[in-house]
């Protein structure tokens, strides 16, 4: 497994205490945030934290009210939702947003990333700023890269050790390209749906398996409709929060900081939480009977999908951003 360093933590922090501190409008606006998260999934403790961390830089002034746990619709239509002004802030998983912002497909590339070091570097650095930049024009102000983590698989048909397992599998996958497109090469029916619908997907057998990080496995209890869990770590994806574009337009500059450094702040306390509790999760999971598979054979699945799924993305969005990123995992 992939181990998880500190230093980007650090760097999300520094990034948040370099910001100027926002003071307290003279009205009490309220801002809804929706997300996809269970109440024990990082993503609704990062929420909080949010709320609490722009109530603070605002003396009150600004209250954000949470809605979690897909409350307000599955992924894709909280997205649309912001888009259209009826949602203000969301966070969801990168791959709902490729479909109308195809260049943020380029984060959910199998085997883009080494580590999580080199994922932080990328989603903190001019990289990301970059891809928030690219929002500009879809309704939506990027506000900070929150994440999901490395993607492992979970199926109830058999052990996964190698490419050649995953021949005929039915995996929900994100309707991500490059995820739809790997998961093709390697012989499964990558099947794409929204979250809310999993558990009951793999319940019904209508799926046998699907694809997520350890701790979001096991937060949402897929665990528990699942017996074979393999540690491919085959992508990492991150979650990004955004606002309305209007919305944040119509706040004052000062609001504007508070939320970005709330955002940040949040995010590496996100970071942090899935860091200490990865190990915790595995543990739980193989007590509960999940039969885990530490160490397949990692290089083969590079092998089968790192090429093909790259060479999409560079016919449609060339290679300059993907060489920063390579680049910095040196």
């Amino acid at each position: 497994m992939m181990n998880r360093r500190t230093w980007g933590l650090g760097a999300v922090l520094a990034i948040g205490l370099s910001l100027a501190g926002a003071a307290a409008p003279a009205q009490e606006t309220t801002l809804r945030l929706a997300h996809y998260g269970s109440a024990s999934d990082s993503v609704t403790a990062a929420a909080e934290r949010f709320a609490d961390l722009v109530a603070e830089k605002t003396d009150g002034a600004v209250v954000i009210e949470l809605f979690g746990n897909g409350e307000l619709g599955n992924s894709p239509t909280m997205l649309e939702g912001v888009r259209l002004g009826t949602i203000d802030i969301v966070t969801v998983g990168n791959p709902f947003f490729t479909g109308s912002l195809p260049q943020l497909n380029l984060l959910d590339l199998p085997f883009l990333f080494q580590s999580d070091a080199h994922a932080f570097a990328t989603l903190d650095g001019e990289v990301g700023a970059t891809l928030m930049s690219s929002m500009a024009g879809s309704g939506l102000k990027g506000l900070a890269f929150w994440e999901l983590g490395f993607r492992n698989l979970t199926n109830n048909v058999r052990a996964i050790m190698t490419p050649a397992d995953l021949e005929g599998l039915k995996l929900r996958t994100t309707p991500n390209p490059a995820h739809v497109l790997a998961f093709q090469t390697m012989g499964a029916n990558p099947t794409p749906m929204p979250f809310a619908e999993v558990y009951s997907a793999l319940q019904t057998g209508t799926i046998d398996g699907q694809e997520n990080p350890v701790n979001h496995i096991y937060a949402n209890k897929l665990h528990e409709v699942q017996k074979h869990l393999s540690l491919t770590a085959h992508a990492y994806t991150t979650s990004p929060l955004v606002i309305n574009a209007g919305r944040w337009d119509g706040l004052s500059p000062e609001v504007q900081t508070a939320l970005k450094e709330a955002a940040v702040e949040a995010a590496a306390h996100q970071r942090q939480i899935n860091d200490e509790e990865e190990a915790s999760s595995l543990d739980a999971m193989k007590a509960a009977g999940v039969m885990i598979v530490e160490a397949p054979d990692q290089a083969a699945f590079r092998a089968a999908v790192s090429a093909v799924t790259r060479a999409a993305y560079i016919e449609a969005h060339g290679t300059t951003l993907l060489d920063k990123i390579d680049a910095l995992a040196r």
